[in-house]
């Protein structure tokens, strides 16, 4: 079993640093209705986070770039909307993450794109060792039973070279994650929490405050 750290540099978390007022104002309210997700992008990047639009088009990659936040940003796509916005984003610089059918995605995802695993879905685990070295996304999805599928795909992942990106809005899977990533050897910028905004709000804090590398989803209307 992994060893259980007592700092936060034993999770894999960074030495602790002083929380910036913007970010406690800022994730201490959730998310309104109606605002522009470019705008609300770089307050979050200027709190030290960085944005996952969960939709959006090329039209928002375009703003995104235009607006400096490009190298933050990371566009989540259902596979049969890929070919409408790969080209603007790699111009642009803005990650893609590739959702859909696991069959669909792992053949037409990209080279450096990231694929979106779902661990509740039958057989994660192996595919998952078959990803192993890409970016991935690993959505924990709901339930316990999807929370013992997180685990063992966290035993694949975080033990291979590729960056991870582990969305959870569980404090007890963000401990598992943190400890995964310390008994590997994780360096610190070679993964990622992803959390939905105005969820965990004290908990997205801690995480920023310790040096955390934290992805705030941001739903975008399609």
């Amino acid at each position: 079993m992994p060893p259980t750290g007592h700092t936060p540099a034993h999770y894999g978390f960074g030495v602790p640093v002083s929380p910036a007022t913007a970010l406690r104002g800022l994730l201490s309210r959730r998310l309104v209705a109606g605002r522009d997700p470019v705008e609300l992008a770089r307050e979050l990047v200027g709190a030290g986070c960085l944005v996952a639009f969960e939709g959006g088009d090329a039209a928002l990659v375009a703003r995104a770039r235009g607006a400096g936040l490009a190298g933050s940003c990371e566009l989540a796509v259902p596979v049969d909307r890929l070919d409408a916005v790969r080209g603007p984003a790699e111009d642009a610089g803005v990650a893609i993450a590739v959702t859909g059918p696991p069959a669909v995605v792992d053949e037409l995802a990209p080279p450096g794109a990231r694929i979106v695993v779902r661990a509740d879905q039958p057989g994660a685990d192996e595919r998952c060792r078959r990803l192993a070295g890409r970016r991935i996304r690993l959505e924990a999805g709901p339930g316990h039973r999807a929370g013992l599928g997180l685990v063992r795909c966290l035993n694949v992942l975080m033990a291979a070279d590729g960056h991870l990106g582990v969305a959870v809005s569980d404090p007890r899977l963000v401990a598992i994650a943190g400890e995964r990533a310390a008994w590997n050897g994780r360096p610190s910028d070679s993964w990622e929490l992803v959390m939905p905004y105005g969820v965990l709000l004290a908990e997205q804090r801690r995480l920023v405050a310790a040096g955390s590398a934290l992805r705030v989803g941001l739903a975008v209307a399609p």
